[in-house]
């Protein structure tokens, strides 16, 4: 029934009602194997998952290999940053006291919208000061920023309106940036039977 490569190839069949009560032929669930390699590939915007099969197989169907090796994915796609949810940074600046409570109620109302999580830092930046008498010291100055960092299905939701509703909420939005794969690394375990 399966190919000699395939990842089902040793799944158990098993029988399953249909709606009408017949019992039908199915394969069983297959659980992930233990999956170890110390070898790393850094995703880049060009990859494509049967090329990784063929690149480090010599096999393109063998690319579920490198699924199993990277659990943390839930689908084949998220490994190379074309899934459908993603995580986009919304840098913002706002005068007084942030709305976190309206942005969040705004972005967690709209369908396709997952999760919302804001994102304060404090970094020490050199700064110039007059210590007078004309001499001028360096002290290290604290720097604010903020961000709203939303996870969402691409499919229902855009960037851009994401964007605007920060922006209604009462922030100002700067350029965003989707929060991905690309330049990170992935597992790449041993070929099958090595």
């Amino acid at each position: 029934m399966f190919s000699k490569i395939s990842r089902y190839r040793n799944v158990p069949v098993v029988t399953a009602p249909d709606a009408g009560g017949r019992e039908l032929a199915a394969v069983d669930i297959r659980l992930l194997p233990d999956v170890t390699g110390d070898f790393r590939h850094t995703v880049d915007g060009g990859d494509r998952l049967d090329q990784l099969g063929y690149k480090y197989y010599s096999q393109p169907l063998q690319w579920w290999n490198i699924a199993d090796a990277n659990p943390a994915f839930l689908w084949p796609l998220d490994l190379l940053d074309k899934g459908v949810i993603v995580t986009t940074r919304f840098p913002v600046t706002v005068a007084g006291v942030p709305p976190w409570s309206a942005v969040f109620q705004s972005l967690l109302g709209r369908l396709g919208v997952e999760d919302v999580q804001a994102a304060e830092d404090i970094q020490l930046v050199p700064k110039q000061v007059d210590a007078g008498g004309g001499q001028k010291v360096t002290i290290m100055d604290q720097q604010f920023s903020r961000a709203v960092l939303v996870t969402y299905n691409r499919m229902n939701v855009g960037a851009d309106a994401l964007a605007a509703l920060i922006a209604a909420a009462g922030f100002s939005v700067a350029s965003f940036t989707e929060i991905g794969q690309l330049g990170q690394d992935i597992v790449i375990p041993p070929r099958p039977g090595a």
